[in-house]
Order: structure tokens, then C-alpha cells, then sequence
């Protein structure tokens, strides 16, 4: 399990660890109490933790776009750079830049006092920007940083490994066409076989040899051999249909997760950033027509994607999921028999491959049959 990719999602898991941990009680418990018991010194932890938290989260989806891609697009020059400590340097960077980028949150963030209609004192954590100019600037940086360009970033790198793929499934129709007719040719070819070789020449074969007894033991070894060889032959093809038919499959299930992955980050992301958006510029109407039920919603919406990102991601992969059962089976049934269990899935496993080998390995190898089919049939 510890691929690049997966490298990659242990970072995405971490960051929406955090989003989970520092986000939702940071949030809800102030909102419930409508008082912000934790001191001005969470204040300006919190609210620097949730920075980082979404940004490492959003960097991390961008980061495993562009792999999937190279590893997909570009398979034989991914090879020489896609390495786990490639990875791990990618991973660290992503983390600094949201550590630096983030930096003003702490800064900005104060602690203030009110004065409630019972008499008695709240605080609420706010946001004071020195000039309205630099908060408008500050929220246009993150819609673009975090939002518009990681979301274009996205949908070309997913649609590009869609093309890809949608050309893949092209490519291995065709070849099951062209396996279709072998398979009827070479059953009309074992047909003919046995039937004893009745038929007229047709100029490929000479009938000059002195005809054999009939039950000569040459005549029925070698009828066999011929008989069984062709039906060998018949069988061929049809596990290969059988082993395509599961690429097929897996492709188009890698593709209906793309959608998916594309989706759910708009879904989750775009009502956050337009929203703060317009409250740096607007804050009056916007805080008149959001306050409530419609702001909550959008926050949920914003939360769930630390929700999301696991059931996309990891529980859809067939080998995530089988060795996430192989480890628990492991605290409750001696370890040998779980790893015996792994073993025999794995032996099992030959045509159910999993959306990452789907996405690596197959694809590649059917981009690499198709270009080179392709280039064949312009030469």
C-alpha cells in the first residue's frame, strides 16, 4: 500500500483530520453557546489550523490530479520521476506553502468583547483587517489560489485522463471485434478438422499423397492434436475477451469517479469562497441574506468534504479496502490467518483489478497498444 498515490492521500487524510478536529467543534460550540469560551489565544490558533487545513487539503487534491495524470498520459516519463520520495518532497512543499500562506490568519485574528441583551459579556472571535482594500485582495487571493485554479487544474487533468481512458475502451472494443471474428474463424478452422478433409482444394493444400486406412493410428493421433490444438487456440481468445471485458469495466468506473472527484469539490468549495467574496465587498447584504440557516448549510457543505475525500478516494479502491480488512482482521484473529486470507485475494485478484491499477498499469499499456496501432496505420 505504500504507493505515490498513497502517499498523497495520507496527506489529504491528515489535512481533513484537521479540518475535523480544529473546524467543526471550533465552530459549532461557539455557535451553540453564541460565546467564544476558548481565549484569545485559540482564537488565533483555530483560526490558523483551519487555514492550513483547507489549503493542505485543496493541495493535496491538486497534487494527486497531476500524478494521475502523468502517470496516465505520460506513462514511460512519469517512471523516472513519480518516486515515493518525489512524493514525500511534493508533500512537504505543499505543507510549507500552506504554513506560509497562511500567516495572516494570526495576525488578524482578535478576540473581542460584547455586551449581550441579558447584561452579560460574550467574545467572539473575529477578523479585523486594517483596510477594507486588504481584506477584499485577501479573499480574492483565496478564491484563486484555493478555488479557481485548483478547480481548473482538475478539470483538465481529469478530463485529459477521460480522453485517454474514453480512447482505451475505444481501442479494446475494437480488439474484441477483431477477437470476435478470430474466434469464429478458428472455430470454422477446428470444424473443419474434424470433419475429415473432404472438401475440394483450394490451391493452399496438395492431395497427392496416397490416401490412409480409415482407422489408421496416424490419421486419428494427428486428427486430435489438430482438433485439440484449434480448440486450445479457441479458448484463447475467449479468456482474453474475458479479461478485457474487466478493463473495460474498470475503466469506466475509473471515469465515473473522476466526475465524481470533479463534482463534489465544486459542490463542496464554490458556495464557501463566492460568499466570502462577497462579503468583502458587501458585507451588510450579504450577512442580511445569508444569516442563519443559509450560512450554516454552506459551512456543512464546506465540512463535508472531509467526509467525502475518504469514500472517493480510499473505500472506492478494491485494494484499499481489502487490506483496511486485512488489518482489522488482524487485531481480532491471529495475524497468519489474515495475511493468508491477503494472499489468497491477491491470487484471486487477476481480472478484479482495482480502480488504481485501472488508472496506472492497463491504461497505460492499452495507450501504448493504441499508439502504436495508430501510428502503424498512418505509416
Amino acid at each position: 500500500m505504500r504507493t505515490v498515490t498513497n502517499s498523497f492521500l495520507l496527506s489529504l487524510a491528515v489535512s481533513d483530520l484537521m479540518m475535523a478536529v480544529f473546524c467543526m467543534p471550533f465552530n459549532l460550540i461557539p455557535n451553540i453557546l453564541k460565546d467564544f469560551i476558548f481565549g484569545a489565544a485559540m482564537c488565533r490558533i483555530v483560526a490558523y489550523l483551519m487555514g492550513i487545513s483547507v489549503s493542505i487539503s485543496t493541495f493535496s487534491l491538486v497534487a494527486i490530479a497531476i500524478e494521475r495524470y502523468s502517470a496516465i498520459c505520460n506513462p514511460l516519463k512519469s517512471r523516472a520521476w513519480q518516486t515515493r520520495s518525489h512524493a514525500y518532497r511534493v508533500i512537504a512543499a505543499t505543507w510549507l506553502l500552506a504554513f506560509v500562506l497562511m500567516i495572516p490568519y494570526p495576525v488578524i485574528s482578535h478576540l473581542e468583547a460584547h455586551q449581550r441583551p441579558d447584561n452579560t459579556t460574550a467574545h467572539q472571535c473575529r477578523h479585523m483587517w486594517p483596510q477594507v482594500k486588504a481584506e477584499q485582495t485577501w479573499f480574492i487571493l483565496l478564491l484563486m489560489v484555493l478555488f479557481v485554479i485548483p478547480g481548473v487544474v482538475m478539470i483538465v487533468a481529469y478530463g485529459l485522463i477521460s480522453r485517454e481512458l474514453y480512447r482505451g475502451i475505444q481501442f479494446e472494443m475494437g480488439q474484441k471485434r477483431v477477437s470476435t471474428k478470430l474466434k469464429n474463424g478458428l472455430a470454422s478452422a477446428a470444424t473443419a478438422a474434424t470433419s475429415g478433409g473432404d472438401d475440394d482444394g483450394d490451391g493452399c493444400y496438395v492431395h497427392n499423397a496416397a490416401p490412409q486406412p480409415p482407422h489408421h493410428p496416424s490419421v486419428e493421433m494427428s486428427t486430435l492434436s489438430a482438433s485439440g490444438g484449434v480448440a486450445r487456440q479457441v479458448e484463447e481468445p475467449r479468456l482474453r475477451s474475458n479479461t478485457s471485458e474487466a478493463k473495460l469495466e474498470a475503466k469506466k468506473r475509473v471515469i465515473r469517479m473522476l466526475v465524481v472527484i470533479v463534482a463534489m469539490f465544486f459542490v463542496c468549495w464554490m458556495p464557501l469562497y463566492c460568499v466570502n467574496t462577497w462579503r468583502a465587498f458587501d458585507n451588510e447584504s450579504a450577512v442580511l441574506a445569508l444569516s442563519g440557516a443559509p450560512i450554516s448549510f454552506i459551512l456543512l457543505l464546506s465540512y463535508s468534504s472531509a467526509c467525502v475525500n475518504p469514500i472517493i478516494y480510499c473505500f472506492m479502491n478494491t485494494r484499499f479496502r481489502k487490506a483496511l480488512l486485512a488489518t482489522f482482521a488482524c487485531r481480532a484473529v491471529p495475524c497468519c490467518r489474515g495475511r493468508q486470507s491477503l494472499r489468497r485475494s491477491r491470487r484471486r485478484g487477476g481480472l478484479q483489478r482495482d480502480e488504481e491499477d485501472a488508472m496506472t498499469t492497463g491504461t497505460s499499456v492499452s495507450r501504448f497498444s493504441y499508439t502504436t496501432v495508430s501510428s502503424a496505420g498512418t505509416c
